[in-house]
């Protein structure tokens, strides 16, 4: 497997067409010819050299095809031709340090004896596939291998769209207690990452519903409808990212309405306080007037009367207040 690796090829099987198949050495590969039955998978990496030299010289491959599959950012799509079929579609990037929204290429293309995919960075669904492969699980056509490896990508998109709706309930339910300065960056992140997914994994379920339109020999029925199941789930992860964007924006509308209804509140004991007070301010500056004929000046008990009216007259105000209810 050095070998392989050395030049880009990661897998090599031969499968027989009745649910067996080996693993092939680069040598083999090289000089092997189109089998008569069954099928030949290759999977390579798109950095070495060697793999895209084998690519563009040697598998036969329209190159307008190849330069689509070497092309990293290539969003979800499926082309038909008359006995062969290009398809790419996007895996989730489950890699440590990962971002979600990061999804990753794999591309395939599928002709009458031969899968031939292509990927940019490792994809843990092919690893895993690669698993069952070695447990004898093999396909036994084309399609059952497409059906298998879009379900399992589909699997995985289910995890983090499950985690996403998680992370937008503990929100919704954090939204009346926590402070907005914990939630904003929360909410932000979580819409970035479901507009970002979206857009990504929306055109999937077109891809993969044409692709079911293929009229081959190597896609049967059952394959058919694996493969639209896989797409019909696309088609329901597109509809819980859109509730989660629906969502959070609801979710910042109820903070934003929070923040107001907190505001009136503290203008309004802030104008209560300024209708008290200014009156009481203005009695209290016009006796403190340092000129003659101000009333009381020489009674000693006129501080106590005066300070005795103020305190019930802002009593009174407080009270006229509370009954007309605005306090």
């Amino acid at each position: 497997m050095a070998d392989q690796h050395n030049e880009g090829l990661l897998e090599a099987w031969m499968f027989d067409g009745h649910g067996g198949g080996r693993r092939l050495a680069w040598d083999e590969v090289q000089t092997l010819k189109d089998p008569t039955e069954g099928f030949l998978w290759l999977h390579f990496r798109s950095m070495p050299k060697h793999s895209q030299d084998w690519l563009r010289d040697q598998s036969g491959i329209d190159r307008i095809i190849l330069e689509g599959m070497l092309d990293d950012e290539s969003r979800p799509r499926c082309s038909l031709f008359n006995d062969s079929a290009f398809l790419v579609l996007r895996a989730v990037n489950l890699q440590r340090n990962s971002l979600p929204e990061e999804l990753l290429g794999l591309h395939m293309w599928v002709d009458a004896r031969r899968i031939i995919t292509l990927q940019h960075e490792p994809i843990s669904a092919i690893a895993d596939y690669v698993d069952a492969l070695v447990r004898a699980r093999c396909p036994r056509t084309q399609g059952e291998m497409v059906a298998d490896l879009s379900l399992r990508l589909v699997d995985r998109l289910d995890t983090v769209i499950s985690a996403l709706m998680d992370e937008a309930d503990e929100l919704e339910d954090g939204v009346e207690t926590a402070e907005s300065k914990d939630l904003l960056p929360k909410l932000a992140i979580l819409r970035r990452v479901s507009i970002k997914l979206r857009r990504h994994i929306a055109p999937q379920r077109e891809a993969l519903n044409h692709f079911s339109t293929e009229d081959d020999p190597w896609l049967g029925p059952k394959d058919r409808t694996r493969i639209r199941d896989a797409s019909d789930r696309v088609a329901r992860f597109t509809e819980e990212l859109d509730s989660i964007r629906e969502r959070a924006s609801l979710i910042r509308d109820q903070m934003v309405d929070r923040r107001a209804e907190q505001m009136n509140k503290s203008m309004l004991v802030l104008a209560v306080v300024t209708v008290v007070f200014a009156p009481l301010t203005f009695v209290s500056g016009l006796f403190g007037m340092n000129v003659g004929g101000i009333p009381g000046v020489d009674d000693p008990e006129s501080f106590w009367l005066i300070s005795f009216l103020l305190v019930t007259f802002a009593l009174c105000l407080g009270w006229l207040f509370r009954r007309l209810r605005w306090i």
